[in-house]
């Protein structure tokens, strides 16, 4: 039976694709629907997503009703699920938000074509901007909120979008990932014992990056310090679901095998949009956690970048905030969106 935990265990954080939350079993309230599908269906709506490889399904959950304020939520990974987000629900309907859980397509409850050619950020965003249409949100109402990848995703979306947005809200994502490599390789790995890092290293001069061992060492020595700070064995149910579920496949292509930095040949891994930032207009939040697997003060850099930026410093978060800072994170988070509104 040990084994057996140790196995689960293991493969559930093979699959870890940059996530968090706890859901606390606040009852959200009643959604109220202008077609008796979407009632009967509990909020719940497929939209179809064309792409060059045909007509995909990907799947929605609304929860609340507000026409002033709709906060679509969009996953890390790439190939998580949206069920890590479930301790908003702990904390967005008492304050009467409309809010959004969303799969992207290859993830949990939307289809997955198993096709690696529409693994690409560009056709994500439109992925987005068809859901945004589907789901009636402009720039009276729309705030895009993106964690870790769904952050990069926000962020090309803002760039080629914006005049759709109301606010954007950047989770725990900085804009460079070759900063987030260097952060990771010349900041928190000398922060190892050093018998553990030296085997990390010798696993990485062999560019053996999926191998057991390999993951295990980061998955037992890094992840509790950066990417979620309580023991694997604790971790809440929507988190475990979300990884039963990821699709590592997705995530091996664009982020690599960890989130000890993104390496070998990941799609992800020369992104930047740094000298960009200057061209969103749009009010941005930007969240950092001081263990974060990224550089907090890259994260607040990424705020005075954009036009109209503010910063939230989550002091006893890590790449997870939303989690381990909770109060910290939704107490500011909430605060950005109301000032919305004035």
């Amino acid at each position: 039976m040990k084994n057996s935990k140790k196995s689960f265990l293991f493969l559930t954080i093979l699959s870890f694709g940059l996530l968090g939350c706890q859901n606390n079993n606040t009852t959200a309230p009643l959604v109220k629907s202008d077609t008796t599908t979407e009632i009967l269906s509990g909020g719940i709506k497929m939209i179809p997503i064309q792409t060059p490889k045909g007509t995909f399904n990907v799947w929605t959950k609304r929860v609340g009703n507000n026409p002033k304020i709709k906060v679509l939520l969009l996953h890390g990974g790439p190939g998580a699920t949206h069920e890590y987000f479930e301790c908003f629900d702990s904390f967005f309907p008492q304050e009467g938000f409309e809010y959004y859980y969303y799969d992207q397509l290859g993830s949990a409850y939307s289809d997955n074509p198993n096709d690696s050619s529409l693994w690409n950020i560009d056709r994500f965003v439109e992925e987005v901007e068809t859901v945004r249409k589907a789901l009636k949100m402009d720039s009276s109402n729309f705030i895009l909120l993106g964690h870790s990848w769904g952050g990069i995703l926000a962020t090309e979306y803002a760039l080629k979008y914006q005049q759709n947005l109301k606010g954007l809200v950047i989770s725990n994502m900085v804009p460079s990932v070759p900063e987030y490599n260097a952060y990771a390789n010349n900041v928190l790995a000398p922060k190892l014992p050093k018998d553990i890092l030296a085997k990390i290293r010798s696993y990485e001069s062999k560019g053996d990056y999926t191998n057991p061992t390999y993951l295990q060492l980061i998955a037992d020595n890094y992840y509790p310090e950066h990417v979620l700070r309580l023991p694997p064995a604790t971790w809440p149910d929507p988190v475990k679901r979300a990884f039963a579920k990821m699709n590592y496949p997705l995530y091996l292509q664009m982020q690599g095998p960890s989130e000890f930095g993104i390496v070998g040949n990941a799609s992800l891994k020369n992104w930047n949009r740094k000298p960009d930032l200057n061209k969103i207009k749009v009010p941005v939040l930007s969240i950092g956690g001081e263990f974060d697997t990224m550089d907090p003060k890259a994260m607040e850099e990424l705020s005075k970048l954009v036009q109209n930026g503010q910063y939230l410093y989550c002091s006893k978060g890590s790449h997870m905030s939303m989690y381990d800072d909770q109060q910290t994170y939704f107490t500011g988070l909430i605060k950005f969106i109301k000032g919305l509104e004035k």
